[in-house]
């Protein structure tokens, strides 16, 4: 095993270049490392972010080169992402959005390379001036990045500027998966969230911490479980806000189609039937079954790839519809969610980001979570998860809210809100020592 990997860190390292993440659309994800790393280098590296202008250029003219389908026969969104808001996003894309402003929001904050498990891990590491800063990291989903956690760092890192106290500050480490951003894509099979999990400990341990906390919605929420199974020694806890794994009945039930089993309480019920309405999702199935069928068209076409980005949820839609039909200020702006999309596309990770379901498909998770977990319900997530579903899974149960806003992108829509979340989730944990 441990000959495979390094085989596989030499031919990445080989592709690497000198000091360059490779610099085109079809390339390696573009940025800049400020050295190249050893077969055994464990340093981490400051990175920026810099596309060239010929890649900025290039997606403008296959902007302007769209070939359109036919509008939908239909005055909803029930066959899809709708004509009239891909006609927009595609204009204002190729016209008026500036990728420019986004890289220089990245780079006006910390940002680092540090080479884990023969993959180079890119993340932004941001450290609060506040006196015993509880450490953090942070994961994003699908289909989002680094990008929907940004407005959340400050308030996490300076909550007294946020209505918060000081005492209630963290620091800020959030990772962009393997495969995601300006992460490696991995080159060969078996970084599963498992594997990310394990990674995320090995970064934080780098990074100097004996004790931290994890925080994930998406796969993040799949990756702090995998952390809170596989329970590494400076782990105090997790928060999430999506619950993936359901009680064994209440699974086996959704694998049928079966009616919600007997003896379910009025929130188990409304649960289940929001659940069952979201099954199958088209995407969830195309990605673990066929990830590399729908790559062709996600690294070829920037109008597809925003629309297949696009089509996640109903409620993450309503959201970016809006920004793209007449209401440019909504919760989500048209820039910051432009900002994502350009992401996947000048990394050319559509296939590599879409993979991670594959590979997820092939790790089965189950049984009992003991280490302290808390849990957020925003209302328009997937589903409003009920307390007694969390607390089958995860038994020490030290925080469970519903909130009255937000959505699947919770920490993108509201960043306050969530914030404020996080730091009431960890508080009973800030005193507590890493076992």
């Amino acid at each position: 095993m441990h000959e495979e990997i390094n085989r596989d860190r030499r031919r990445f390292l080989s592709a690497l270049g000198a000091l360059a993440l490779a610099a085109t659309v079809s390339g390696q994800p573009t940025g800049t490392a400020a050295q190249t790393p050893g077969p055994n280098d464990v340093a981490i590296r400051p990175f920026s972010v810099h596309v060239p202008e010929e890649t900025l250029v290039n997606l403008r003219r296959r902007l302007a080169a769209t070939r359109w389908p036919d509008s939908e026969t239909v005055a909803d969104q029930s066959q899809g992402v709708q004509l009239a808001t891909m006609e927009e996003l595609v204009r204002y894309w190729q016209t008026d959005y500036d990728w420019r402003k986004a890289e220089a929001k990245l780079n006006a904050l910390p940002q680092f390379v540090t080479t884990i498990d023969g993959l180079d891990i890119h993340f932004i590491h941001v450290r609060s001036k506040h006196e015993n800063a509880l450490p953090l990291i942070i994961t994003h989903g699908w289909p989002g990045s680094i990008i929907e956690e940004l407005k959340i760092i400050d308030p996490l890192v300076n909550p007294a500027a946020h209505g918060g106290r000081a005492e209630d500050a963290f620091d800020v480490v959030i990772p962009s998966m393997p495969g995601y951003g300006f992460s490696a894509r991995p080159t060969t099979a078996g970084w599963n969230t498992d594997r990310i999990a394990r990674a995320w400990d090995t970064l934080m341990t780098r990074l100097g911490y004996t004790r931290y906390v994890a925080q994930g919605g998406d796969w993040g929420a799949r990756i702090c479980e995998a952390m809170a199974h596989q329970a590494p020694p400076g782990l105090l806890g997790v928060h999430m806000n999506l619950l993936l794994t359901f009680p064994p009945e209440i699974a086996k039930a959704f694998a049928a189609g079966d009616p919600p089993p007997a003896g379910l309480s009025e929130a188990e019920k409304a649960a289940y039937e929001q659940r069952r309405v979201l099954n199958p999702i088209g995407y969830l199935i195309m990605q673990a079954r066929r990830p590399q069928t729908i790559g062709y068209s996600l690294a070829e076409s920037p109008a597809g790839l925003a629309a297949w980005l696009l089509d996640h949820d109903p409620h993450s839609y309503e959201q970016i519809a809006h920004a793209f039909q007449g209401h440019p200020e909504g919760e989500l702006t048209r820039d910051e969610i432009l900002d994502n999309i350009t992401l996947y596309w000048v990394t050319n990770t559509g296939a590599s980001a879409a993979r991670l379901y594959w590979e997820a498909a092939r790790v089965v998770y189950k049984g009992e979570v003991s280490v302290p977990a808390a849990f957020t319900v925003f209302p328009g997530e997937l589903y409003r998860a009920p307390r007694s579903w969390v607390e089958r899974t995860f038994t020490k149960l030290i925080y469970f809210h519903e909130v009255d806003k937000g959505g699947h992108f919770a920490a993108w829509e509201q960043p306050q809100l969530f914030s404020e979340e996080v730091r009431a989730a960890f508080k009973s944990l800030r005193t507590r020592k890493a076992s």
